[in-house]
């Protein structure tokens, strides 16, 4: 059983491929059956994560996960490629998909492509959670569910959760019930869960709704594997995530991030080099910043989060690109991996070696 802890080996040896995919510390999970007043069957199914910008899909995919995988910002559309992340306990394995958030009018062909990816994910889905901000109006929560969407879920036939989140947030929790009964009243759910993806309360509750919809099956993956992304996807995300962070107004849109070099080393630090592609000329001077310092702060940002999800010393080495209209580019965004979840799950299936 390969026991990588995100890169780094339990044993202490490094990874030496940078094909090895992200998984979580070494721990015993076992797979049976209870024999009561019947068999219970092991449970293993893919679940579709959907929501709107900000409504807390990557941060509930971390607090499933215990690990914080998915990138986590205060800006909306951090979110652009489908980030999977493979949940196991002693009876049932999900596979999550974390969606970006439903765009109802897209502006740039990433924005199309962004949408072509939830849809995909509810074609791809068992069990489909479509999480909302309940602070929001009414108006605002009805926005998740485009004509499109609704006409996806119907057609799939399939289990939808509706997940009402940032309870947490309500002094007076009996505000949330009049807009969960309207939201309910669309006839696309099968059952409601009100959590706190922040502070992970009540999760636990939703984990057992899910287990109760998934259809019964082997696990697919080993249990300690945490994604089917490789560690290179997730350094790249990342990097991203520092700009959203670093940068204000259009600049964190307009940037996308591609990893050109990871070398893995015996000895010493990871060698990684990272191009940091921005829209305008303006742009990229604003990135690189007076001498360089605000490529250095990015660079000193990124490297830690990047360490502290390899668990290796990491030379982090980042340019700044400009490549105009990118994001209304077919070919650039082929060039950055938009291309849909026949690649993020992998054309050969799970790897059980």
């Amino acid at each position: 059983m390969r026991q990588l802890l995100c890169g780094k080996i339990a044993s202490g040896k490094r990874a030496a491929n940078t094909e090895y995919l992200c998984t979580r510390p070494a721990r015993i999970v076992c797979c049976f059956t209870f024999i009561t007043s019947g068999t219970y069957m092991s449970r293993f199914g893919y679940v579709a994560i959907i929501g709107k910008p900000n409504a807390g899909k990557s941060t509930l995919l971390n607090a499933l996960l215990g690990e914080q995988l998915s990138i986590v910002t205060s800006k909306p559309e951090t979110t652009r490629r489908s980030v999977v992340g493979i949940f196991t306990n002693e009876t049932m394995q999900a596979v999550f998909l974390d969606t970006p958030g439903v765009v109802p009018r897209p502006k740039f062909e990433l924005h199309r492509q962004m949408i072509g990816f939830i849809h995909q994910a509810v074609q791809e889905a068992d069990v489909i959670l479509v999480i909302v901000d309940i602070t929001e109006s009414m108006r605002t929560l009805m926005d998740v569910l485009t004509e499109q969407l609704r006409n996806d879920i119907r057609d799939s036939g399939k289990p939808c959760i509706l997940v009402v989140n940032k309870m947490d947030v309500l002094d007076d929790k009996t505000i949330a019930l009049p807009k969960i009964l309207e939201l309910m009243k669309t006839g696309l759910f099968k059952e409601n869960v009100a959590i706190s993806a922040k502070y992970n309360k009540f999760v636990e509750e939703l984990v057992r709704v899910i287990d109760a919809n998934l259809p019964e099956g082997e696990f697919a993956y080993d249990p300690e594997q945490l994604s089917t992304q490789p560690e290179i996807f997730f350094v790249a995300e990342y990097v991203r995530e520092q700009c959203f962070e670093l940068f204000r107004e259009e600049i964190p849109y307009s940037t996308e991030v591609r990893v050109t070099k990871f070398e893995e080393r015996t000895k010493g630090k990871y060698f990684i080099q990272a191009e940091v592609v921005v829209d305008r000329t303006a742009q990229r001077a604003i990135v690189i910043g007076s001498k360089g310092a605000s490529l250095k702060e990015l660079g000193s940002r990124a490297r830690a989060r990047i360490e502290e999800h390899l668990g290796v010393g990491v030379f982090l080495e980042l340019h700044v690109r400009v490549k105009s209209d990118w994001r209304d580019s077919e070919r650039d965004l082929r060039e950055f991996g938009y291309e849909g979840y026949g690649d993020v799950l992998g054309a050969d299936g799970p790897d059980m070696d």
